[in-house]
């Protein structure tokens, strides 16, 4: 497996964790969720709005997050998303498998430089 369809394959898997983690205190949008995960990546983590959008429809035909449409005077209208209590469920199962994963990973690789 090459290195960019292992970073692919990360990111897809990680995807929904991030976007239920941005919205677990405070309600966004959808630009809003994407530009937050590169900035806090450092620019490692971007999605592509053909791949990212569908993600956050998914997401709410699953019951994670609800949307709403909000209207501003001057700006566009924009759908802003909440975790819902399904969401919130879900979002505490990832983060622990998320730990147990790095954990893991963390425990062999540095297993060789002890």
């Amino acid at each position: 497996m090459g290195a960019q369809v292992f970073d692919r394959e990360l990111k897809k898997g990680s995807a929904e964790l991030l976007i239920l983690s941005l919205i677990e205190h405070k309600a966004r949008h959808g630009y809003e969720i994407s530009k937050l995960i590169e900035e806090r990546s450092g620019g490692v983590l971007k999605f592509n709005v053909a791949s990212f959008y569908p993600l956050l429809y998914r997401l709410e035909e699953r019951g994670l997050i609800a949307g709403r449409w909000v209207e501003k005077a001057g700006q566009r209208r924009r759908r802003y998303y909440r975790l819902t209590a399904q969401g919130k469920e879900v979002l505490k199962t990832q983060r622990a498998t998320w730990l147990d994963f790095v954990n893991a990973i963390h425990r062999i690789t540095e297993a060789e430089n002890a």
